[in-house]
């Protein structure tokens, strides 16, 4: 793959979409596991964007799957930082001005809510290494971050998964 990020580095259309073809599955199967729910699409094209704006820095040093999955996984950090301070604003806006304002109850279900339930940083390193078949050397690379804590991350998380599956069957 990482030579087809070479040949698009060209401009050449063909090369482009042989490109994200050949990346794109990956890169959505991230967004989807680690962004927002129902936001993989956005994510995963908003990643495509940049990208391909930073495909002519890319040397080929590392693979394009650890590259790209850096681009993701900003792009979702992006994102939910994003979304965070909108809907802190939203809050505050319908705290002071309106009152009785009931919210639709969607209810997730499968392993999406036991995602959900952990810190941003230890489900990105958990989805990448555990679901997605990156290696910790992987993930760290594109996490930006050294080798022991994404395992430490990965740990955690684990830890965490357990405690709410122990909660969950208690039930």
């Amino acid at each position: 793959m990482t030579h087809l990020a070479i040949e698009a580095r060209s401009g050449d259309p063909r090369a482009i979409a042989a490109f994200v073809r050949a990346t794109q599955q990956d890169v959505w199967r991230l967004c989807s596991l680690v962004g927002r729910r129902g936001e993989a699409d956005d994510l995963t094209q908003e990643t495509y964007l940049r990208a391909l704006q930073a495909l002519g820095q890319f040397r080929g040093d590392s693979p394009v799957k650890v590259w790209l999955a850096g681009i993701a996984r900003r792009t979702c950090s992006d994102d939910f930082r994003k979304s965070y301070r909108s809907r802190r604003l939203v809050d505050r806006l319908v705290g002071e001005h309106l009152t009785g304002i009931q919210t639709a109850d969607h209810t997730p279900s499968g392993v999406t809510v036991l995602l959900d339930g952990l810190d941003h940083d230890r489900r990105t390193a958990f989805v990448m290494t555990q679901m997605l078949g990156f290696s910790y050397t992987e993930a760290a690379a594109a996490c930006e971050v050294p080798i022991g804590t994404i395992r430490s991350r990965v740990a955690r998380a684990r830890a965490d998964l357990a405690i709410e599956v122990r909660r969950a069957e208690a039930l």
